[in-house]
């Protein structure tokens, strides 16, 4: 058996104007070894023409990837930032990325060898190998590509990461390096719900088990408790390296949300506090 991690990103600017709308699904599929079913392996293989190393990412793809070069200064910084950040260890396997010219080539291959998983712009497939990265070419394939990055090198470096969290620090390293801390697009908004009383909760985030039970608002509140941990009170930016360093030595890491309002008095309210007064 092995767990399917799909993200589905809508794409252009359409997404930024009105948000992110985002879904997730865990999935129970056949064993899934490689990428190519057997009798297609060899024509496929073929198809990759463009290769490029990138940290721990081995990227294939049958376009030229001259023009790409910052993304992929990006994703090799991407592990030292997560390791110095979140004090979590490098990937000890490669991670291959397998990048489509455009949408057609990509939808192909996804209705053909993962005919099970529904369409999604951009896929994280996890087995008991090393995992995996789908994508094609588009507006967004630079947040796309640092967005299951992100979910690749967690799950390389932790046994297990609870659905929000996976996709709170996914959310928020999807951005830029220049973006992340001020411009995310979450931002806004979520002060728009802080304005209407609107209050991230983390208990509530914790009992999400399947991606059916979040939606739109659960991704931003999930990005929301992310970013107060990494740019909040030292305290909470402590715990979570803590809570993480328990999972990464498979100790049980009890709830961060018990973990964190042991350490802060008060916690919901300090991040409705570092909302109001984050600025640049």
């Amino acid at each position: 058996m092995i767990r399917t991690l799909i993200r589905e990103l809508t794409g252009g600017h359409t997404r930024r104007a009105v948000g992110r709308v985002v879904a997730v699904a865990w999935i129970v599929a056949a064993l899934l070894c490689s990428p190519f079913g057997e009798k297609e392996s060899s024509a496929a293989e073929g198809q990759w023409t463009h290769h490029r190393s990138a940290g721990p990412f081995e990227v294939h793809s049958d376009f030229s990837l001259k023009d790409h070069e910052e993304l992929f200064r990006e994703l090799a910084a991407l592990q030292r930032e997560l390791a110095r950040v979140l004090g979590i260890q490098p990937a000890k396997e490669p991670i291959q990325v397998y990048l489509f010219r455009d949408r057609a080539r990509y939808r192909a291959f996804v209705r053909r060898q993962l005919p099970k998983v529904p369409y999604r712009q951009a896929l994280f497939v996890k087995s008991d190998g090393p995992g995996m990265v789908f994508a094609y070419r588009s507006a967004s394939m630079d947040v796309d590509l640092r967005h299951e990055c992100t979910h690749a090198l967690l799950h390389a470096a932790l046994p297990v990461v609870p659905l929000w969290l996976d996709e709170g620090l996914a959310e928020y390293f999807e951005a830029s390096v220049e973006e992340r801390a001020f411009e995310n697009p979450h931002l806004s908004s979520l002060r728009w719900n802080l304005r209407l009383g609107m209050v991230p909760d983390l208990e509530s985030l914790e009992k999400k088990q399947s991606i059916d039970q979040m939606g739109a608002q659960e991704y931003r509140f999930a990005w929301a408790w992310v970013h107060f941990m990494l740019h909040g009170p030292e305290a909470a930016h402590s715990e979570l390296v803590r809570y993480l360093a328990s999972i990464q030595r498979s100790e049980p890491p009890g709830t961060l949300s018990v973990r964190l309002s042991q350490r802060l008095p008060h916690v919901q309210e300090q991040l409705v506090q570092h909302f109001k007064s984050w600025r640049r």
